[in-house]
């Protein structure tokens, strides 16, 4: 991964559950069949109420937005691997939260889909969607390009490099812990 992610955001707040995050109705669909992978990420974020605007556009696939920006307790409700993956699979490369349901944090890890940063600060009532952002992995930092202001996140930790390889068995088969 390179050390930073730049683009525009998607801003929600508190409590984004995994039901709005990937709808239980596409469930059905198989990750790990390249054509159900990608129509999964096509339905990322169709759960959420119609006050965010839509984050995938009408008659496209992928989203604009690489990075969302969030409240407290991002990705709580089922512990569903599909949040994470329908993510990735849409286009996100990370998450800004104030905090996180911790079956969704260890997911993001387990899949290696997507970084889910924590902000030592309420972001998602500072940011607004479509503005621009660079996430600096090397100095911790989230730069809002918009308004020209730089915060502070949380270190990322044991995760990063896990989501670095790929998700827990790729950094397994990686590190020799599994064999290749």
């Amino acid at each position: 991964m390179s050390a930073c992610v730049r683009g525009v955001i998607f801003v929600v707040d508190d409590n984004i559950d995994t039901d709005q995050i990937i709808p239980a109705e596409y469930l059905t669909l198989v990750p790990s069949k390249p054509d159900e992978y990608e129509k999964l990420g096509s339905y990322a974020m169709a759960g959420l109420p119609d006050r965010y605007g839509k984050f995938i556009p009408p008659e496209e696939t992928k989203t604009p937005y690489p990075i969302i920006v969030a409240g407290e307790n991002f990705g709580c409700g089922s512990s569903r691997e599909h949040a994470p993956i329908a993510l990735g699979a849409s286009g996100v490369k990370a998450v800004v939260a104030q905090s996180y349901a911790r079956i969704f944090f260890r997911n993001c890890a387990a899949t290696g889909e997507l970084y889910p940063w924590e902000s030592t600060e309420r972001l998602c009532d500072r940011f607004k969607t479509g503005q621009e952002v660079t996430i600096d992995f090397e100095r911790n930092q989230i730069i809002n390009h918009t308004l020209d202001e730089v915060y502070n996140l949380k270190p990322l930790g044991e995760v990063k490099p896990v989501i670095d390889a790929g998700g827990i068995f790729a950094y397994a088969r990686q590190t020799g812990m599994i064999p290749r």
